[in-house]
């Protein structure tokens, strides 16, 4: 894909993120571009499955969790995951739990790296690059349907089997007394489970985050090696992570 295809694919995303449904034609006419051009970009875009088009109107992904938080903030998710792949070399096996960040880092090494196996409890990362050649171990266990992951003792299990360098997650949120959190307590006992199986653990978020706080504890401090996110982190946070002997990674917005 080109540099231009690109920016029109995120301009035509923070348009529908701002109107919610819109008309192609509008759409067309509001971008600039012929209906021909817009048609090519809405069905790559549906097949990502981050919006949905039908009957001449364009809408956000369906309801589903993790395909509305495609469609948010989603050149910045491409820049944080673009900064991940590069830690990742030819020929690697890495972990990557659900997520969008997550799912696009899965995007990004699928289409540009050599023989890199990727091992996920994500059932939506293994489709959302099914198209591409990558070799994905899809963990088994109890399937939570809104955001399409395994989880419970089945995964624990599965993944015992594994032991990788580096494994990426996201994050729904961060507070300085229980570091990192999630808000299902089943997914984020998982996200542990997991991180016994990796020797370093990277976080994929974008700064927004750290104004929010989870349901459940994710992940103590010192099991996280490095956090990859967006220059718009607040200062008095990556101070604190600093404290915290954790490395990070700013993009820019």
């Amino acid at each position: 894909m080109t540099e231009k295809q690109n920016d029109r694919q995120k301009r035509i995303l923070d348009t529908i993120a701002a109107s919610e449904r819109i008309e192609v034609a509008k759409l067309a006419e509001m971008l600039g571009v012929s209906k021909v051009t817009l048609r090519k970009d809405l069905e790559v875009l549906k097949q990502k499955g981050i919006i949905r088009h039908e009957k001449g109107y364009v809408s956000p992904g369906s309801s589903d969790d993790i395909n509305n938080r495609l469609s948010y903030h989603y050149e910045t998710k491409r820049k944080i995951a673009r900064a991940a792949a590069e830690l990742v070399k030819d020929g690697e096996t890495v972990m990557i739990e659900s997520g969008s960040c997550c799912a696009i880092l899965a995007e990004e090494l699928a289409s540009n790296k050599r023989d890199v196996r990727i091992i996920t409890n994500s059932a939506f990362i293994a489709a959302y690059i099914r198209r591409l050649q990558v070799k994905i171990v899809l963990l088994g266990g109890d399937y939570q349907s809104e955001s399409q992951v395994m989880v419970g003792p089945i995964t624990r299990i599965c993944v015992e089997g594994f032991s990788v360098d580096k494994f990426f997650i996201g994050t729904d949120g961060f507070s300085a007394e229980h570091g990192f959190t999630g808000n299902d307590h089943l997914r984020s006992e998982t996200v542990r489970d997991m991180t016994k199986q990796s020797a370093r653990v990277i976080i994929l978020t974008e700064s927004e985050k750290f104004s929010k706080r989870g349901l459940v504890p994710l992940l103590p401090f010192n099991r996280i090696s490095l956090v990859i996110t967006d220059e718009a982190i607040p200062a008095e946070r990556e101070q604190f992570l600093e404290e915290q002997n954790i490395l990070l990674l700013k993009v820019a917005l």
